[in-house]
């Protein structure tokens, strides 16, 4: 607890504390003042456009431009970003205020009417807009309470769940449903609000049957529209390095529609829609709704991540280009302050936006200063010029956010090239894509973050896997069906599981070890036993004797042990002799049994853990219990590449005995590759079934073989196993 401790504190808080003080007046003042004057000129014309998403008259769409500013420049982490409304994020909260406040809640008798709705229905046009206004300004209050709660308990990582495919395919769609929205404004046709599932396709359906409705001044006035601005902006892109300030066509379009209106008098004339009404100065403070957060508490969670994904992403970039850091906690606190502040000036809510946050880096905004200063902007709107813009009509806005949506739409062409990068990540920005046009926004998004999760699960549980082998004359090991001069080590197979091995993909790891020693150890075992059982049975019939040269037949004496297994047991005790011999079983050779085993070519076995960050219990019994299957047949496990973690893990899992120790891990595939091969030339190559030959030899009465079967939980295969061992 110190003086510097607490600045430190403060300054973790009120970032402005850290680059203020060492603000350049000189060097970035007229920069800042440049881009402020540019960017509050583009935020009070997006400001009125994204209002109409929101449903609520425009003049609240230059307070949502104005207040959540103010308290971003003192929170906020990033120097570059336009911080207000944007059209995918104000087109989900206009979801909500229409679902919440329909016209048809609002219909009323002809005496008191103030508007007509697409069907002719009388309604109270003001009493409508007043609680769509409070219920778009309480949604606002419970977006920036979600924030604060997200960003002060540190988990600002949850936008890393919202890869960028999603994010591409997500506002994708979102630009699809802007365009929708906003046609029906260009053309002045008048259709029911729809929301929910295929409301997108009800809009479109009924905007294009009253298509004949469509009034021609709104429509000229909107593709002109539309059409100016695009050709401007492709040639302020073209030439973004020759022009020192970006033209501000959406400005100058407004300012000439609004005086084309004024003195042609469209709305008269032509029955054009105008704004008619933008309210002078400011409305006192008004606390939230309540009582409806209970039925907006899931949208909010949608747009509280949406708007601070997209206001993170955006500044990030700028981050990376200018070489400074931004506090992705710090932001949630930053746009959840801004958010609660302006819900109560009945705002709607704030993030970034693309085009307006490229206009005020461009034309050289240093600091947020540039964004205090295009606040002062939009202020002289609100206290002076908004009763100029009175006579615009609405088709001229809901162009401006047509025309905006460009750089939206061309993510479409990333879709190809995501397709030959990786296939999964075009399939992800595809379905985000539609199950967003087909379903709505939030369900959408909540579609494509679920799926996007399925396929890294799938990814997990069906992962990369290969038997390995030696690039002679090095110490590098690569996947055998990928090069050609690779060369397995003799007597020994290697297998790399590129994945966490835990209880979904554990049967994976277990299928791809068959496949790779090319059989079943387990069935192996169980054949060996059944051969044992067949060789005593012959051997105490006197049909076949064991010399230290392997299994042969008695001299004198036909070798009926080729004939029939299915001769039923002789009771009668039989001559055996009890004299000790030592033989070995050759178990790739050809037995005198009528019993098909299974050839095991190898020796030894080699798991290279290398890309293996954890296991699971169910994993950490699984492997014992394969170890031990493969060293019944006389077939050793290795580990090799294995992370320092996993030991720890084994060790706390009660994984290591007097079977199973620490001596086969290795730190490198090599390394256990040399160690087999000392092992095996210096090994005398006895095998195990001596000692039960001898056994055989000593003793009249028959052996207890038990044939393991494989019980329906595989976790516990080696206890079932265990039991089947000769006594």
């Amino acid at each position: 607890c110190s003086r510097k401790r607490a600045f430190q504190i403060a300054k973790s808080f009120l970032p402005i504390l850290e680059w203020l003080p060492n603000y350049r007046v000189k060097e970035w003042l007229i920069s800042d003042i440049i881009s402020g004057v540019s960017t509050g000129l583009v935020a009070t014309l997006q400001g009125l456009a994204y209002a109409l998403l929101v449903a609520v008259p425009v003049g609240y769409g230059l307070y949502s431009a104005f207040f959540p500013i103010l308290t971003y420049f003192f929170l906020g982490t990033s120097r570059h970003i336009s911080v207000g409304p944007f059209p995918v994020v104000s087109l989900m909260v206009g979801s909500v205020v229409l679902s919440m406040a329909p016209d048809d809640n609002f219909v009323i008798d002809g005496s008191n009417a103030t508007g007509i709705n697409s069907t002719g229905t009388l309604i109270d046009t003001e009493s409508r807009d007043a609680q769509r206004v409070l219920i778009a300004s309480t949604l606002t209050f419970l977006v920036g309470i979600l924030q604060v709660i997200f960003g002060v308990l540190q988990i600002g990582f949850i936008v890393r769940y919202l890869a960028d495919p999603l994010v591409g395919g997500f506002t994708t769609a979102a630009a699809f449903q802007v365009l929708v929205s906003q046609l029906k404004i260009v053309l002045n046709v008048s259709t029911k609000n729809y929301n929910g599932v295929l409301s997108i396709i009800y809009t479109l359906i009924e905007t294009f049957e009253k298509i004949g409705t469509t009034n021609i001044a709104d429509l000229i006035a909107g593709l002109l529209t539309i059409f100016v601005c695009m050709v401007v902006k492709g040639i302020n892109d073209r030439f973004k390095h020759k022009i020192p300030i970006p033209i501000p066509i959406e400005v100058i379009v407004t300012i000439v529609a609004t005086g084309i209106s004024y003195a042609a008098d469209l709305e008269k004339k032509y029955n054009a829609g105008i704004v008619k009404s933008i309210p002078r100065g400011f409305l006192p403070p008004e606390p939230p709704d309540v009582s409806l957060f209970s039925q907006m508490i899931a949208a909010s969670f949608s747009i509280a991540i949406v708007a601070y994904a997209i206001a993170v992403s955006v500044g990030k970039v700028y981050a990376t280009k200018y070489d400074y850091a931004i506090d992705g906690n710090q932001e949630f606190i930053a746009f959840g302050f801004s958010n609660i502040f302006s819900g109560a000036f009945s705002c709607f809510v704030a993030t970034t936006a693309l085009s307006r946050t490229a206009v005020q880096e461009s034309t050289g905004g240093k600091t947020q200063v540039a964004g205090i200063i295009s606040a002062g902007i939009v202020l002289i709107s609100i206290v002076a010029l908004g009763k100029l813009l009175e006579p615009l009509q609405k088709s001229v806005l809901a162009a401006v956010v047509i025309a905006n949506l460009k750089g939206m739409f061309m993510q479409v062409f990333d879709v190809p090239r995501l397709w030959r990068q990786n296939k999964v990540d075009a399939m992800i920005w595809v379905f985000t894509c539609v199950a967003s046009i087909i379903l709505g926004l939030d369900l959408g998004l909540l579609a494509g973050l679920l799926f996007g999760l399925l396929t890294v699960v799938l990814r997990v549980q069906f992962p990369s896997w290969g038997g390995f082998g030696n690039i002679p004359g090095t110490d590098i090991y690569k996947k055998v069906k990928d090069y050609k001069n690779v060369i397995e080590p003799e007597g020994v197979k290697i297998l790399k599981f590129s994945s966490p091995i835990f209880y979904a993909n554990i049967d994976g790891l277990k299928s791809s070890l068959k496949s790779t020693v090319g059989f079943d150890a387990v069935k192996v075992y169980n054949k060996r036993l059944k051969a044992l059982r067949k060789i005593q049975k012959l051997i105490k019939k006197g049909k076949l004797k064991a010399t230290k040269n392997g299994i042969i037949s008695e001299p004198g004496i036909n070798n009926e042990a080729f004939e029939t297994d299915e001769e039923p047991e002789d009771n009668e005790d039989l001559q055996v002799p009890t004299k000790e011999v030592e033989i070995q079983v050759d178990w790739n050779s050809e037995l005198p049994v009528k019993v098909n085993i299974p050839k095991v070519p190898i020796h030894s076995l080699i798991l290279d853990f290398g890309a293996v960050t954890f296991l699971d219990i169910v994993a950490v019994r699984s492997i014992k219990t394969i170890i031990r299957e493969f060293e019944r047949i006389d077939v050793r496990v290795y580990f090799a590449s294995y992370q320092d973690n996993l030991i720890s893990q084994l060790e706390r899992s009660a994984f290591f005995d007097d079977i199973v120790r620490k001596d086969i891990f290795f730190l490198t595939v090599h390394d256990a590759v040399l160690y087999i091969r000392n092992q095996m030339t210096y090994s005398d190559n006895q095998d195990p079934i001596f000692e039960k030959i001898s056994l055989m030899q000593e003793s009249k009465e028959p052996m207890e073989f038990t044939e393991a079967s494989r019980p329906d939980d595989e976790l516990d295969v080696q206890e079932e196993v265990h039991t089947s061992e000769l006594n």
